[in-house]
């Protein structure tokens, strides 16, 4: 695997222990950064989380602590019967939503993306997520700088092209534009294109599921990026809006015809299992609630590379 991925990763790797990184998003999954989700809490966060509360005098939805725990080490267990090695950010009453580690940095094929949060109650996660990679003697890419950048606008579709978003909120079209320049100076496409604030990142749109296929919600997208899917010979699985309102298109592609998605999207799932992958879908309500699923709660460390 070593020698399939670019010259300054294989000489970053080597400077470690591992072979850290990936140069896709769906081919098998050997190791992912997670969270513990020991001072997690619901606070007004974005549209997500704020859509719930909102509606929580007619839902009668509470956050139920006790219970996330329990769904996230059921989450976690999927990744362990799978063979993948999880790795965790160190928890901190500060940063009580740093599990969602998909945000706080994005891993690329020369090594992760120290992302820069707009979210007051996130600004400081890069801390934790520093700390780590320092510990686990990984070196680090890059940062952004520009603008607030977040990681789940950074969705690798595939070796040498990369679709990066921005809906404001949370990642600036600043942010973004700089993060697909460092992408454009290592020879890969970066396609840079606005999102809808509802989806919150880019990866609550689209997601790697197979070579040159994707999970989406196309009828979010703008035209012009599904043209530029299309022309790049991208086919989709589509995801009703219904279902990715609630993080539906959030899944994690585990490899091996395997996905971890999530109980909430029922026909999504059946799409999946009709095309013969093999799907997880534990409840975890009590995140998707809360403003993120189980793509924004886990950074892939390392997949095999394509």
């Amino acid at each position: 695997m070593l020698d399939d991925l670019p010259e300054k990763s294989a000489g970053a790797a080597k400077s470690g222990a591992k072979n850290w990184g990936i140069n896709n998003d769906y081919a098998a999954l050997r190791e992912v950064l997670l969270g513990r989700p020991t001072h997690y809490r619901w606070v007004e966060a974005g549209p997500l989380i704020g859509r719930t509360l909102a509606n929580a005098h007619m839902t009668g939805v509470k956050f139920d602590h006790k219970l996330a725990l329990a769904q996230h080490a059921e989450m976690v267990s999927i990744y362990e019967r799978n063979g993948v090695e999880c790795h965790y950010l160190e928890s901190d009453e500060a940063l009580h939503r740093n599990f969602f580690a998909r945000d706080s940095s994005a891993m690329t094929p020369w090594g992760p993306l120290v992302c820069h949060m707009q979210l007051k109650c996130r600004r400081a996660d890069y801390a934790s997520v520093i700390k780590f990679y320092q510990s686990h003697e990984v070196p680090i890419w890059n940062y952004a700088t520009a603008g607030h950048f977040e990681g789940g606008d950074f969705v690798i579709l595939e070796p040498g092209k990369a679709l990066i978003g921005h809906g404001g909120e949370r990642s600036e079209r600043a942010g973004s534009e700089q993060v697909a320049g460092f992408v454009r100076k290592e020879n890969w496409e970066a396609v840079v294109a606005p999102i809808n604030r509802e989806f919150v990142h880019m990866d609550g749109l689209v997601v790697p599921l197979a070579p040159k296929l994707l999970v989406a919600c196309v009828d979010a997208l703008e035209p012009w990026i599904v043209a530029q899917l299309k022309d790049w010979g991208f086919d989709f699985v589509e995801v009703p809006y219904s279902e990715a309102r609630d993080l539906g298109v959030n899944l994690v592609a585990l490899g091996n015809e395997k996905v971890l998605s999530m109980k909430t999207s029922p026909e999504l799932n059946a799409k999946l299992r009709a095309l013969g992958f093999e799907v997880f879908d534990p409840d975890m309500s009590m995140f998707t609630l809360g403003g993120g699923g189980v793509h924004c709660l886990s950074q892939a460390l390392r997949r095999d590379a394509v």
